[in-house]
């Protein structure tokens, strides 16, 4: 049971899982790493809003406040969003701040979540993919020694053994992912939760909750 031999004795479907298994991989390890590279350091440090933010009256200052302190650049977003719905017309300023406020929190959840579908579908899919190379390859090794006669167990062994490394291909490729998705999902959720409670703060400021600033 050589890699050689793997290669030499596989066939087109064991050719396509292999090749859906490489791509899974690459793919899987490209959203890790633009998770790593772009989001890391956003997801791990929480945003919080200055004191000095929280008693300040003038609506620019505040904004300003928000964008010296936030790394993120999160909070800032919803800081604009409120600004613009401070400085609309029509309507109630009320209204007008939980529709923009919403809007946001909408759009931010979605940068958050980027790329956790694939980790997540990568994660579920790829043992089963590895599987069903293990089902095809044991399915031809039964075939290629059916009518032989009395079969030795090296004949079976070899070719088993050749299929169980579908499966672990699979695995090899789907681990990282739930542990990435996991690890991201979890980052994501504690970031949001604050995000949102500064929005639902932010609703009751000085600064935006006045019509006149």
């Amino acid at each position: 049971m050589t890699l050689d031999h793997m290669i030499e004795s596989a066939d087109g479907v064991i050719i396509a899982v292999a090749l859906g298994l490489v791509v899974m991989s690459v793919l899987s390890w490209a959203a890790i790493g633009a998770r790593l590279l772009y989001g890391w350091q956003r997801l791990r440090q929480r945003p919080a809003a200055p004191e000095a933010f929280w008693a300040e009256a003038d609506r620019e200052r505040a904004t300003q406040l928000i964008a010296e302190s936030d790394r993120s650049g999160l909070l800032l977003r919803l800081a604009h969003r409120a600004q613009a719905a401070a400085s609309a017309v029509g309507g109630s300023l009320s209204d007008r701040m939980v529709r923009q406020l919403r809007d946001e929190l909408l759009l931010i959840r979605n940068d958050l979540s980027s790329g956790l579908g694939l980790l997540a579908s990568i994660g579920s899919t790829a043992p089963f993919v590895g599987l069903l190379g293990t089902v095809w390859s044991i399915f031809r090794a039964l075939t290629s020694i059916q009518g032989q006669g009395q079969v030795m167990i090296d004949q079976v062994a070899g070719p088993v053994g050749e299929a169980l490394v579908m499966t672990a291909a699979g695995l090899f490729v789907a681990i990282p992912a739930v542990l990435a998705f996991n690890a991201f999902q979890r980052l994501s959720q504690k970031h949001m939760a604050s995000i949102e409670a500064f929005a639902d703060d932010l609703l009751q400021h000085p600064a935006f909750s006045s019509e006149k600033n």
